[in-house]
């Protein structure tokens, strides 16, 4: 695990947008993904629902504090949404921050189909964006290990 790049993604509630970026993160080769939250409030069902619509299951997955993160080494924290990106405490030994904001699913109001398209329109947003994010790490770091 120490030599692959590890990056740690943040949000507030780590129910959604952080939990969707780890499970894509974690599948590419050379990255060792991490997910948390400034106020943890547990995985969203419909994130699990929309990450097994893509072969992901992530029904075992738990929220987790940032604090409970605080004392590893990460190459990069990954703020993904605004508010944790103003919240996030200064995590020690973190080589560098980065922010890519994802609008909050679990705030869209409507019928459980408009909700649903919510989930899955920012998890195809996640998908598409973690490779490119994972990329250029490896890149700095002289390529996948």
């Amino acid at each position: 695990m120490t030599d692959r790049a590890r990056i740690l993604v943040v949000c507030t509630g780590n129910a959604a947008r952080s939990q969707m970026a780890e499970a894509f993160l974690a599948r590419i080769p050379g990255i060792h993904a991490a997910s948390a939250g400034t106020h943890p409030a547990g995985v969203h069902p419909l994130t699990v629902r929309v990450l097994a619509e893509v072969g992901i299951d992530w029904s075992t997955a738990h929220s987790k504090s940032v604090t409970e993160m605080l004392d590893q080494p990460w190459d990069l924290v990954l703020t993904v949404c605004d508010a944790a990106r103003d919240a996030c405490p200064v995590v020690p030994g973190a080589r560098r921050t980065t922010h890519e904001g994802f609008p909050d699913p679990a705030a869209v109001d409507g019928t459980d189909e408009e909700r649903l398209a919510a989930f899955r329109g920012v998890r195809d947003a996640i998908a598409g964006r973690m490779p490119v994010v994972a990329a250029g790490l490896l890149v700095e770091r002289g390529g996948p290990r």
